[in-house]
């Protein structure tokens, strides 16, 4: 059991374990013993096989995980999907090179591609529009399908993300990762081929590109996230209609298991945001602040 941040093992107080280590045990036993009743499935993607899950009745949210995760390990492990079934018909899916799904070579299968997987998806389901809502690598995989597919977007969420800018210096460093795994063997990080590593930096967008989105976005991010200063905060200057939430006590890796993350974006998916005219230009509104919430 969990006691002040520590995790009671055989009676005994363990204090080898990192607070975060033990809501990821926790989470992992709660797991165990409440399993989800989702439905899972996959489908054809231009070639590639995609893994998908099913759980709950009501609108469509599609749901992105991060880099090196999978539908299951940021969504349905810390029971985010479940609590989303409430209210919604909740789709989650394993990225290409991701989990479940194909893991080809190429990297021109990757980058845009897992956008346009994205709208597949919906096809493949019959949804015609969705609340999207992507973390980390997710996040960036979610805005560029928004910049792509507007008219298939009700709102967006972005967790641990923001704006991966083209011709940015973060845009070469991803583009570089790829190439330093390939020059180490072409070795895989959780079975994720180097190609999906180099390919992240084709879902970078324009200034311009952003500018044109007249979609609702919301970004919840970790007040100790250094995402928050490197992808959100960008994004926030120059969409300040596109609020920021913060996460408090919360990094990038552990933000998803904090309730507080759970409860933002339950409320941001409620939201039913208008966007003012200005605003599909950079415009501003005041009440928009990187801010603390108030959970």
């Amino acid at each position: 059991m969990m006691l002040g941040g520590r995790l009671m093992i055989g009676g005994e107080l363990s204090r080898s374990f990192s607070p975060a280590v033990c809501w990821m045990l926790a989470v992992l036993m709660l797991s165990l013993i409440s399993p989800t009743a989702a439905l899972a499935d996959n489908f054809e993607s231009n070639g590639v096989n995609i893994h998908y899950v099913v759980d709950g009745e009501g609108p469509p949210v599609i749901l992105i995980h991060g880099l090196y995760a999978s539908a299951y390990t940021n969504w349905q492990l810390p029971g985010i999907m479940r609590n989303l079934a409430k209210h919604y018909r909740v789709v989650a899916f394993d990225l290409r090179g991701h989990g479940a799904s194909g893991k080809p070579e190429e990297e021109a299968q990757y980058g845009v591609e897992m956008a346009k997987d994205v709208a597949r998806l919906l096809d493949y389901l019959h949804i015609e529009k969705a609340r999207i809502v992507g973390y980390s690598l997710g996040g960036m995989v979610a805005l560029k399908f928004v910049s792509l597919y507007p008219q298939r977007t009700t709102t967006a969420v972005l967790g641990g993300m923001g704006w991966l800018r083209e011709g940015s210096p973060i845009q070469k460093v991803w583009q570089n990762m790829g190439d330093q795994q390939r020059d180490a063997g072409n070795t895989r990080v959780a079975g994720v081929p180097p190609a999906c590593l180099s390919a992240v930096a084709q879902l970078a967008l324009s200034q311009e590109e952003v500018e044109r989105i007249n979609v609702p976005v919301t970004m919840i991010v970790g007040d100790s996230d250094p995402c928050r200063f490197l992808y959100a905060q960008p994004l926030h200057r120059l969409r300040k209609d596109w609020p920021i939430v913060l996460v408090q006590g919360a990094g990038h890796m552990n933000c998803v298991i904090q309730p507080a993350f759970q409860r933002d974006l339950e409320d941001a998916l409620r939201a039913k945001t208008i966007l003012p005219e200005a605003s599909m230009h950079g415009g501003s509104a005041d009440k928009n602040t990187d801010t603390p919430a108030t959970n």
